[in-house]
C-alpha cells in the first residue's frame, strides 16, 4: 500500500524556497556559445597580431638596440634613453609642438562636428541636410597627399587667393610656408577633412532623441535654443564625453603623413613632432632605443589620461568609457 507524501508545514509568511539553478562549467559555456566566439575570433586575432603581440618590442626602449645584433644581442642601458629623452632639446621642442597641435584640435576639431551635426539638426528639409552631409563627408575618403595638393593650389605662393590678391592690388600672403601659422594650418586642414565623419556620428545620436520631447518643449513655449540646449546637447552628452575619453587617448597623436608632407617647407622647429621624430631619429636615424622610449612615453601618456578622463566622468555623473 502506498502512502502519501504530505507536504512540509510552512510557518505563516515564511517564503517558498525557489530550487538553485544549477551552473553550467566553463566548457558548457563555451560550446553553448561556440558560434559567438566563432564570429568574435577574427577580432581577437588581429587585435593579437597587430597590437598585443608588438608590445614586447617595447624592451628596445631600454636598450641600445641594433637591428643587426637583435634584441638578444643589444645591452640593455636601463632608463638612459628616457633620461635623453627630457634633455635633447630637439625632443623638448618635439613634445611643445605636439601638445600645441593636439590642443588646437581638440578645441577646435573636436567640437566642429557638434557644432554642424546641430546645424544640420535645425535644419528641416531632409533633402539640404542629405546633400550637406554628402558634401563635407567626401574629403575624409581623400589622401593626405592630395588634401595637401589641394590646399597648396588654394593658399599656396602660385595659388588662388594670391591670384586674387593680385588682382585687387594687394600684397601676396605666404600660408603654407609659414612657420608661424602652421599649427592653425593644420587644424584647419584636420577641420575641413574630417569634419563630415564626425557629424555623421553625433547626427546619428541626435536622430535617437524622441520627437516628442522637442513636441512637448514647444507647446511649453521653448525657442529653438532652449530646446536645443536643454534636450539635443544632454543627449548628445554621453557621445560626446566617449569620444572626448578616446581622444584624449591619442593626445599626442597628431596626423603623421599631414605633418610629415609639409614638413620641409616650414622646417622642423615647427612641424616637428613625435611621430615624425621617431621615424627620423629611429628608423633613418638609427636610434632605435631613443625612438622607441618617445614612442612608450606616447603610449604610456595616452594611457594615464584615459583612465583619468575616465574617472573623471564617473565622477561629474556620466557613464564613462568603462
Amino acid at each position: 500500500m502506498s502512502t502519501a507524501v504530505r507536504p512540509t508545514a510552512r510557518a505563516p509568511g515564511a517564503r517558498a524556497e525557489t530550487p538553485t539553478p544549477r551552473r553550467r562549467s566553463l566548457a558548457q559555456r563555451l560550446y553553448r556559445y561556440r558560434w559567438s566566439y566563432v564570429f568574435i575570433a577574427p577580432g581577437v586575432l588581429f587585435f593579437l597580431i597587430f597590437a598585443y603581440i608588438p608590445l614586447a618590442g617595447n624592451v628596445v626602449a631600454f636598450q641600445d638596440f641594433s637591428p643587426f645584433r637583435g634584441i638578444q644581442g643589444s645591452p640593455f642601458v636601463g632608463l638612459a634613453n628616457f633620461a635623453e629623452i627630457f634633455q635633447d632639446p630637439e625632443v623638448l621642442r618635439t613634445i611643445q609642438n605636439t601638445v600645441v597641435i593636439s590642443a588646437l584640435q581638440i578645441l577646435f576639431a573636436f567640437p566642429a562636428p557638434i557644432a554642424l551635426a546641430l546645424l544640420l539638426n535645425s535644419l528641416i528639409s531632409v533633402r539640404i541636410q542629405r546633400l550637406v552631409q554628402g558634401v563635407v563627408y567626401l574629403p575624409h575618403f581623400i589622401s593626405w597627399v592630395v588634401v595637401i595638393a589641394i590646399w597648396q593650389q588654394v593658399l599656396g605662393g602660385a595659388g588662388v587667393v594670391n591670384d586674387l590678391l593680385a588682382i585687387v592690388g594687394s600684397g601676396p600672403i605666404s600660408v603654407m610656408t609659414s612657420p608661424e601659422t602652421f599649427k592653425a594650418l593644420v587644424t584647419a586642414q584636420v577641420v575641413w577633412k574630417e569634419v563630415g565623419w564626425g557629424t555623421i556620428i553625433f547626427f546619428a545620436a541626435i536622430s535617437t532623441i524622441p520627437t516628442e520631447r522637442y513636441e512637448s518643449a514647444a507647446v511649453d513655449g521653448a525657442g529653438s535654443m532652449r530646446r536645443m540646449w536643454h534636450i539635443t546637447m544632454p543627449g548628445l552628452m554621453p557621445v560626446i564625453v566617449l569620444l572626448l575619453i578616446l581622444r584624449l587617448g591619442t593626445v599626442l597623436t597628431v596626423g603623421f603623413e599631414q605633418i610629415l608632407l609639409q614638413q620641409n617647407i616650414v622646417g622642423r622647429d615647427a612641424a616637428q613632432v613625435l611621430d615624425t621624430f621617431v621615424y627620423f631619429r629611429g628608423v633613418l636615424g638609427g636610434d632605435w632605443g631613443l625612438a622607441a622610449a618617445a614612442g612608450l612615453v606616447k603610449g604610456v601618456v595616452g594611457c594615464v589620461l584615459v583612465i583619468v578622463a575616465n574617472w573623471f566622468s564617473k565622477k561629474l555623473g556620466s557613464q564613462g568609457l568603462f
